[in-house]
């Protein structure tokens, strides 16, 4: 075995057409990688700088204030999802989904949602990131370099000759499509691994990231060599596989994203904004006493603080804004549960495309995924929780305005 190796490796270095297919897919892995650590770098640079001016706009801003209830409106906090170590590998829904907000004490969706423009899009091309070039375009440059092993034995006529040469069906092509699928195999991965081992990626991450590639090169090698042995012309097998390419990677993708989107339906985000602004709006025409009502069968525990004496007091301005979020929270659950309902059924359909289960495994593995961007989501709620357990006691209870406990006010923690 080692010796037609050694025997097949000599022949794939003078075969022109597929060193250039080789090397087409290295020079491709290295711009993939690039470009996705370009884009991690920037997104990084950013919170970077976002951080120092959130903290010098907030302090700035809570430096004139001389009540709790203005410090709490004026003040905004940065919220933001850092890409992960391999998230250059993958960018995956970083792309359409907000990983960065700035929140403070009012209606807390609204903010979220006003930047919401393609939340739960799944786009079947995105961004030339290394997970797309492992799902779509290795196939193709795989197909490119085993279409015609045994087609152009046929056409040049020394099939059987070799056949007969070699002993064996299985001593001739195995060799021959195992170096070309390893070399393919190495050259796409070697950047891949430079850029991991830079950006500080874990091996663990790594390996499986290897394996997942290493099982898709072998899946289509699978398809390949089913379809070659079928006695045609190079031109016809081609055809053949590149129109199989088309189905498992366009039209499967294409036709399941039309029948998720029919079976999960998907609020829009400019409903839940436009809903909580009205209950916000409302609010300032309604009687007082409603108000607060509504808002103590959420927060009993302020039912001794809750009388509202002047035309305009802080805490009443406070409850009506989170009366805005409980009315929102009914379409904002289904909004959560379609998403993660149509990445549920998105999963099961990958089963049927090899470039879906490759693209959404990489995006799994660089933390770029639905799932983890609905957390994100989920953890800016779970801050705002915060910020109105620190203030709610203050104003409630009418407590003197001290700045020096604004020291104390909750700081978002991503790894939260």
């Amino acid at each position: 075995m080692v010796r037609d190796m050694l025997r097949e490796s000599r022949f794939l270095a003078k075969d022109r057409g597929a060193l250039f297919w080789l090397l087409l897919a290295f020079i491709l892995s290295i711009i993939s990688v690039a470009f996705g650590v370009a884009e991690v770098r920037d997104q990084q640079r950013t919170i970077a700088e976002l951080v120092e001016e959130d903290r010098a706009d907030r302090a700035n801003a809570l430096e004139g204030q001389e009540d709790w209830g203005g410090a709490a409106y004026y003040a905004f906090h940065l919220t933001y999802a850092p890409p992960s170590e391999f998230a250059f590998a993958a960018l995956g829904q970083r792309d359409s989904s907000p990983w960065k907000h700035r929140v403070r004490m009012l209606a807390l969706e609204g903010q979220i949602h006003e930047a919401d423009t393609r939340n739960a899009d799944f786009g079947l091309v995105g961004r030339f990131d290394f997970a797309f070039l492992a799902a779509s375009v290795a196939p193709l440059l795989l197909i490119l370099l085993l279409y015609d092993l045994r087609a152009a034995e046929r056409t040049a006529r020394r099939h059987d000759l070799l056949l007969a040469t070699a002993g064996s069906s299985k001593s001739l092509w195995l060799p021959r499509a195992l170096i070309r699928v390893m070399a393919l195999f190495f050259l796409l991965l070697i950047p891949l691994w430079v850029a991991s081992a830079v950006e500080g990626a874990s091996l663990g991450v790594m390996i499986q990231a290897s394996v997942v590639l290493l099982g898709t090169l072998l899946l289509w090698w699978l398809i390949i060599e089913l379809i070659s042995r079928i006695d045609a012309s190079s031109s016809v097998l081609l055809t053949a596989l590149v129109g199989l390419w088309l189905a498992l990677a366009i039209v499967i993708p294409a036709l399941s994203k039309a029948a998720i989107e029919t079976r999960q339906p998907l609020p829009k985000g400019g409903e839940i904004l436009l809903l909580q602004r009205e209950t916000v709006n409302d609010a300032w025409d309604m009687p007082k006493e409603a108000t607060m009502s509504a808002f103590l069968e959420e927060h009993p525990e302020w039912n001794a603080h809750a009388t509202i004496e002047q035309p305009f007091e802080w805490k009443w301005y406070y409850a009506f804004q989170q009366l805005g979020d409980m009315k929102a929270e009914p379409l904002v659950a289904q909004y959560r549960s379609a998403r993660l309902a149509r990445d549920h059924e998105a999963g099961v359909f990958a089963f049927l495309s090899p470039t879906s289960f490759v693209e959404r495994s990489f995006e799994k593995l660089a933390g770029t995924d639905a799932a983890s961007m609905i957390a994100y989501e989920e953890s800016v709620r779970d801050f705002h929780a915060q910020l109105r357990a620190f203030h709610y006691p203050k104003l409630f209870k009418d407590e003197p305005f001290d700045r020096d406990l604004l020291e104390g006010l909750p700081a978002y923690d991503p790894k939260s």
